[in-house]
């Protein structure tokens, strides 16, 4: 064998080592680890609950290295303790107890760090009464119970803000808010042991249909309060109306309307904000399905989260997809 042929030997010798080598350092690397990310919902039935289990099963057929678990809770409120305590990484709640959040008001002693990644639809403060029962107005109210959300949720925030902007939260004779799951409200309102119930929600929400076919209710219009609301707490609240039909409402119901956002701890990495609103964009219709009807998911709308700042990964996104 000549110097030649041994030195050409050697050369690819060494050169299938070094294939063999980058093979072997590719095959351990493997497929990227997937991204748990916990997002917090709200009690099981309620809306927040569907959306939470309709997004993570969407986000699972998607195929992306992601996987969204969703937790059961009280909803807004305690979500957003959630966000700040590092329980979870994503949750869902009303835009008002997001800017309550952010800016550090009530009941939050401080500001929170969390950011928006969309506004994703609208809740409709729904208020109930009995048909035949003798309330026919919201000042009425003044010495009754009044189921007013459960805990910790953005219904009892609305309520007790509506109230307040009644003249009903002192005084006198003030109502009488029972904290009160979307269930019991509705038990209770059947039984007699409240004369009213508050709710924010989708249109329909299918509990409140449900009581609509057992009881005969009266929804009292609160558009009125739309002004007083605004005027403290800025735009987060808007006029909107409860359309004729559903319930077996015969005509429209002006009431608060406030938006649901669905948001992130800051420290959630902008390449998983980004996989998750693809998805969310993809299959907004399968989302909103179980939550409200007619509604839409469009980027203009999205991106209108007030005071509450884009996720940098969702602001890219909305960069990179719409200009």
């Amino acid at each position: 064998m000549t110097s030649a042929e041994l030195s050409r030997r050697r050369v690819m010798g060494a050169g299938l080592q070094v294939f063999a080598g980058a093979l072997a350092a590719g095959c351990s690397a493997g497929p990227a680890p997937v991204r748990r990310l916990r997002l917090a919902t709200g009690p099981e039935g309620g809306p927040y609950n569907a959306f939470g289990k309709a997004l993570a099963q969407a986000v699972a057929a998607s195929g992306r290295r992601l996987e969204i678990v969703p937790v059961s809770t009280a909803a807004s409120v305690n979500n957003l303790r959630e966000l700040d305590e590092g329980s979870v990484d994503l949750a869902l709640a009303m835009a008002d107890v997001a800017e309550d959040a952010v800016l550090g008001r009530e009941p939050f002693p401080r500001p929170v760090a969390v950011s928006a990644l969309a506004r994703v639809y609208v809740n409709y403060t729904h208020l109930l009464v009995p048909a035949d029962g003798p309330v026919t107005s919201v000042q009425q109210l003044a010495g009754r119970p009044v189921a007013a959300g459960a805990a910790g949720s953005g219904v009892q925030v609305v309520a007790g803000r509506v109230l307040q902007a009644a003249g009903l939260n002192d005084g006198p004779s003030p109502a009488a808010p029972r904290q009160l799951s979307l269930a019991a409200s509705a038990s209770a309102l059947r039984e007699g042991a409240v004369d009213a119930l508050f709710w924010s929600g989708g249109v329909p929400t299918p509990a409140l249909s449900g009581l609509a076919r057992e009881l005969p209710v009266r929804f009292l219009p609160l558009d009125g309060y739309v002004g007083a609301l605004r005027e403290r707490y800025g735009p987060v609240y808007t006029e909107v109306s409860l359309p004729a039909a559903v319930y077996g409402l015969t005509a429209p119901v002006g009431t608060v309307g406030v938006g649901n956002y669905l948001l992130a701890r800051d420290d959630v990495p902008d390449s998983a904000v980004r996989e998750l609103l693809q998805v969310v964009f993809e299959r907004w219709r399968d989302l909103l399905r179980e939550v409200t009807a007619g509604a839409r998911l469009e980027p203009r709308f999205a991106i209108s989260t007030g005071q509450v700042p884009l996720h940098p990964g969702a602001a890219a996104h909305y960069r990179s997809v719409y200009g």
